[in-house]
């Protein structure tokens, strides 16, 4: 779940992760172009400590995976105009564009819907404290 926060001072972006739940917490009120330097790397911290790994066509994808590990990218969107979210998936990688003059408030119902789709597709789950963790699990979580 990605939440616009009152952050510290100075603080961008930060995580936290329990069974079947991610918070990803964003400053209230910053724009795409402000918060995707320091949340592309709390993804990336995430995703070293995190617990999280996809199937894709048989193989398990881990941020250990040698040839394709997983990798969470914010980038701004490209088109004009630019949707709020557009998310591309492939293999090891998720690849998040978004409206770079939108603020992080107006990015977060439109980006937990996708992130809930991506995740009913059946291909990611969590490994926690021994527990295999899926959409399905009892207890579990969505965005």
């Amino acid at each position: 779940m990605y939440q616009a926060a009152d952050l510290d001072p100075g603080l961008l972006s930060d995580w936290h992760e329990e069974r079947g739940y991610v918070e990803i917490r964003v400053a209230r009120g910053t724009k795409a172009q402000e918060f995707i330097p320091s949340l592309n790397e709390t993804l990336r911290d995430f995703i070293k400590h995190g617990t999280w790994f996809q199937l894709w066509d048989g193989e398990i994808v881990s941020s250990e995976h040698p040839e394709n590990p997983i990798c969470l990218t914010f980038k701004p969107s490209p088109f004009q105009p630019a949707p709020l979210v557009d998310v591309r998936e492939h293999q090891g990688f998720v690849d998040l564009y978004v409206s770079p003059a939108a603020t992080i408030d107006e990015i977060v119902p439109i980006l937990n819907a996708s992130i809930e789709e991506l995740l009913a597709g059946g291909q990611w789950f969590q490994l926690w404290r021994g527990e295999i963790v899926t959409m399905d699990s009892p207890g579990f979580m969505a965005a």
